[in-house]
């Protein structure tokens, strides 16, 4: 009887570390460019950095597809200054990055805006 109890105790324990990581994993991102997201892989990485530097919204649009919201608000007349946020957050402009991402309604944690806290991260999951 108690090995059943320490065992449930042990697996109760587990699942609950498990539910507590899962927060830290879906924010990893969020607008810190030295984070890498839960999907990162270096060649997606690559061309995520060469559709940027290239102002190729195509090619973005075709990494991104079916990750997050982002992708709803970002469209080929906005890429530029979506790509210019991306340069200013690797260079630690974090500032004049998050002013631009307020002015596109991008990574408003309160739930205003398009982005609903959601825009950046998605972006990243480099």
């Amino acid at each position: 009887m108690n090995k059943k109890i320490l065992g449930l105790v042990g697996v109760a324990t587990l699942a609950l570390g498990a539910v507590a990581m899962i927060p830290g994993i879906t924010q990893a991102y969020r607008g810190d460019a030295t984070v890498k997201g839960p999907n990162y892989t270096i060649e997606r990485h690559d061309a995520m950095e060469k559709a940027f530097e290239n102002n190729d919204f195509s090619a973005w649009q075709k990494l991104m597809v079916g990750r997050g919201r982002v992708t709803q608000v970002i469209n080929k007349d906005n890429f530029a200054k979506f790509a210019e946020i991306h340069k200013l957050t690797e260079e630690g402009k974090t500032v004049e990055a998050q002013k631009l991402r307020t002015e596109m309604g991008l990574g408003l944690h309160n739930g205003q805006g398009r982005g609903n806290g959601q825009g950046m991260g998605r972006m990243n999951n480099r």
